[in-house]
């Protein structure tokens, strides 16, 4: 088969959505997301019950890909695979798979770095959504990672800047449980802000040297205030919800800001692109939109699909990687943690 004709099976299962995805070169034919409910009566994921749903939900979710793509298995010139970061039960759920399904059709297998997946999702070919040149600046957020990534090319990337305690989506997800908002409880900040204050409540800015973030110590002051102001007035979440979600949403987003101007200050980059989970988020969108305006950036946004957890993704590292022909062998493993 010529590289004009690549297809790529992908396979996202490094938390708790089970996902596949078909790519022919850059262009996606089926996304297909399976989430799990019963994590939202514990408040968070619990990684014994994801895995075991991933078992659940991954030859359906393959096989309706498949169908969405309308093509048959033997079409398939790749599988690749999120090898990590992640929950090590979820992953090997996803990497036992792709290996059997490539061995089974003589296939080559590609191992991706899931948070390179999200930062190179902006190489989707889609509609409407440009490409970033090399090099550019990528804010990655998400539940479970805060970095500034310098991007010089598609396997080329540097951190310089990252979380020294919680990510970001923590800090939306641990704000909206101190004020007894159901998980996953980041949507729900956003929604509320849109009819907020965002100047109502202040809270202070953690100071951290450099490109580096800290939100524990904003986490523990949310905490603080919501417990001084309840025992003080017992529905003052209740009458007050959307202006503090405003001032949580708008302090969030100030800090992730004063990096970003930081890190192109000192990089001279004024390509901006964001990534993950919390990429999602409206009144960040919004604020890096304005931001081309501001300060003469051009900022990228992925489309809202290709924002939180999904094999789209991992397909365009995949076929990326399969243009270089970087393949992998049975021998490779799942990683909780990864070099990136």
């Amino acid at each position: 088969m010529s590289y004009k004709d690549v297809f790529i099976l992908a396979i996202e299962s490094s938390c708790d959505d089970t996902a596949a995805a078909i790519l022919h070169n850059d262009k996606v034919l089926s996304n297909v997301v399976a989430g799990q409910k019963i994590h939202e009566e514990y408040g968070g994921v619990v990684p014994e019950l994801a895995s075991r749903a991933h078992q659940q939900n991954i030859v359906p979710v393959i096989d309706m890909a498949l169908k969405k793509a309308n093509i048959t298995k033997n079409q398939l010139s790749a599988i690749a695979f999120t090898q990590g970061p992640g929950l090590m039960g979820s992953l090997l759920v996803g990497t036992s798979f792709a290996k059997s399904l490539s061995l089974a059709l003589n296939i080559p297998l590609i191992a991706v770095n899931h948070m390179h997946a999200h930062i190179l999702a902006h190489y989707i070919d889609e509609d409407g959504f440009d490409k970033p040149e090399f090099p550019f600046i990528a804010l990655t957020i998400s539940g479970g990672h805060t970095q500034i990534v310098k991007v010089n090319g598609f396997f080329n990337m540097e951190i310089i800047g990252e979380t020294t305690d919680d990510a970001v989506g923590e800090a939306f997800d641990k704000s909206a449980k101190i004020m007894g908002l159901p998980y996953p409880g980041g949507p729900l900040i956003d929604k509320y802000a849109k009819e907020g204050n965002p100047k109502k409540y202040q809270f202070t800015k953690p100071k951290i040297d450099g490109l580096n973030f800290s939100f524990s110590g904003l986490k523990t002051q949310i905490l603080y205030f919501i417990q001084k102001n309840v025992a003080e007035n017992p529905n003052f979440i209740e009458e007050n919800r959307n202006d503090i979600c405003a001032s949580i949403q708008h302090t969030i987003i100030e800090i992730l800001m004063d990096k970003l101007k930081l890190a192109v200050a000192e990089t001279g980059i004024k390509q901006i692109a964001i990534g993950g989970g919390v990429s999602a988020n409206s009144g960040i969108r919004e604020t890096l939109k304005n931001a081309e305006g501001k300060y003469g950036w051009k900022t990228f946004i992925p489309k809202f699909e290709y924002t939180t957890d999904n094999a789209a993704m991992i397909g365009i590292v995949g076929y990326q990687k399969f243009l270089e022909e970087k393949f992998n062998d049975s021998t490779v493993i799942s990683k909780a943690r990864i070099e990136f």
